[in-house]
């Protein structure tokens, strides 16, 4: 090991004791500011060297150190400056949707539909085209009377598209005013998501 790697480690290391005060970017930026002054300290020694192919074995490796401390320098400051802990249930919120739920047809528009199309259709005609048309009133009353009571029983709905970090897709659905846009970032959280 050269004595040049070596006074690097041991500088390294007094700067990482003398660091725990300062933020991640402060650390950085003192370290980069240390890291161009040793560069260059090391080019004057590097052009003492009279041969002039030591010189740029010298320059080469002085660059080398540099940009080696350097990328440490950039990797120790991301690290630091990373998130904690990755969510895996965290996503981003792709579209929202409004729309309508049918509500369930039941009996009572069905009965009272199948009543009114017989009376409508007992109106038309005599004998057994009377017979036929009361039926057919009565099956296409009920049929109007189970959509009609659908169409009344309807709520409005809100379905949320979510795209989770990992790649994963899901929606989920509101019979309220999620507050929700596309680009929110949320978590999913006991069978629903709430914004993060």
């Amino acid at each position: 090991m050269s004595n040049r790697s070596i006074l690097a480690a041991l500088m390294l290391a007094a700067l990482a004791a003398s660091a725990q005060a300062q933020t991640p970017k402060e650390h950085y930026n003192a370290e980069t500011k240390r890291l161009a002054t040793r560069y260059a300290e090391d080019k004057k020694l590097c052009g003492d060297e009279s041969d002039s192919g030591r010189r740029m074995q010298c320059m080469r490796d002085a660059k080398s150190e540099y940009d080696k401390s350097l990328a440490y320098a950039k990797a120790q400051l991301n690290t630091s400056t990373a998130k904690p802990g990755a969510c895996k249930d965290c996503g981003k919120v792709t579209s929202v949707v409004a729309g309508e739920k049918a509500g369930e047809g039941g009996a009572v528009g069905l009965i009272a539909g199948g009543v009114a199309g017989a009376l409508l259709g007992n109106q038309v005609g005599s004998g057994h085209g009377r017979q036929l048309a009361t039926v057919a009133g009565a099956a296409g009353g009920a049929y109007a009377g189970k959509k009609i009571e659908e169409k009344a029983k309807s709520t409005k709905q809100w379905t949320v598209h979510v795209q989770y970090d990992d790649g994963r897709k899901a929606s989920f659905n509101f019979d309220h005013d999620p507050q929700m846009m596309s680009g929110d970032r949320v978590q999913h959280s006991n069978g629903t998501i709430v914004r993060r």
